[in-house]
């Protein structure tokens, strides 16, 4: 069975990968957005690929998922929920490249671009949520609540179009697997090096849909450590 690790744990394996294995933080974003976007080709969607990116490195994860669709010949379209001036390390990086791509971006998206994009979806597309990572606790703030619950909705009322979440659905607690006010609703979730404990508890199943975890290089020896302590 797959380690199972805390939202502390899973910080120190990012940790102990940078500062003691010597692997960049850009390598490892590289790492895990190809390999989503490898797991998206092979879910197969036949229209739009939707993706929502929001303010930290859950939205540099989409980026990168989205300059690797767009390489394989994908139709990505993407919605960036935050000034791409306020970025910063290993997200600004791919923001920088996804940008001199001109891949089809809509930069400080609001309620509103949202609602445009889905109401252009085609059928059978895909959203992949890339909006808040694992930090989230207490409440999720506004906007990001409205953003949610709009997909959603959408999902609901659109069952041919899923949802697919990066390393957590948006909202969820990765502890406690207990929504954060609302989280959103995923048809499948991809995270990163092992599963995260909040997936196997509270209403985290209802949440997550079906889990796969991405490899994204950290060395086996780490998780032996870090298991050991």
């Amino acid at each position: 069975m797959s380690r199972v690790l805390s939202r502390e744990q899973s910080r120190e394996v990012d940790q102990i990968a940078i500062e003691q294995f010597h692997l960049p933080g850009v390598v490892l974003m590289e790492n895990a957005g190809r390999n989503c976007a490898e797991l998206i080709r092979q879910l197969s969607p036949a229209g739009q690929v939707l993706i929502l990116a929001g303010k930290g490195n859950n939205g540099g994860d989409g980026f990168v998922i989205a300059r690797h669709l767009q390489n394989a010949g994908l139709n990505v379209k993407l919605l960036v929920f935050t000034n791409p001036e306020d970025y910063s390390g290993e997200a600004d990086t791919n923001w920088q490249i996804v940008s001199a791509m001109q891949l089809s971006a809509v930069p400080n998206a609001t309620a509103a671009d949202l609602s445009q994009a889905l109401a252009e979806l085609p059928e059978s597309s895909l959203i992949v949520d890339a909006l808040l990572g694992t930090g989230i606790r207490g409440q999720v703030r506004a906007p990001f609540d409205e953003f949610i619950a709009a997909v959603n909705a959408y999902r609901e009322e659109h069952p041919q179009t899923k949802v697919l979440a990066v390393d957590v659905p948006s909202g969820l607690d990765c502890d406690t697997g207990l929504p954060c006010g609302i989280a959103i609703k995923a048809d499948q979730t991809a995270t990163f090096v092992t599963l995260k404990q909040g997936f196997l508890a509270g209403n985290g199943p209802e949440y997550t849909g079906t889990t796969h975890v991405i490899d994204i290089g950290i060395p086996p020896a780490l998780l032996d450590r870090l298991a050991a302590d």
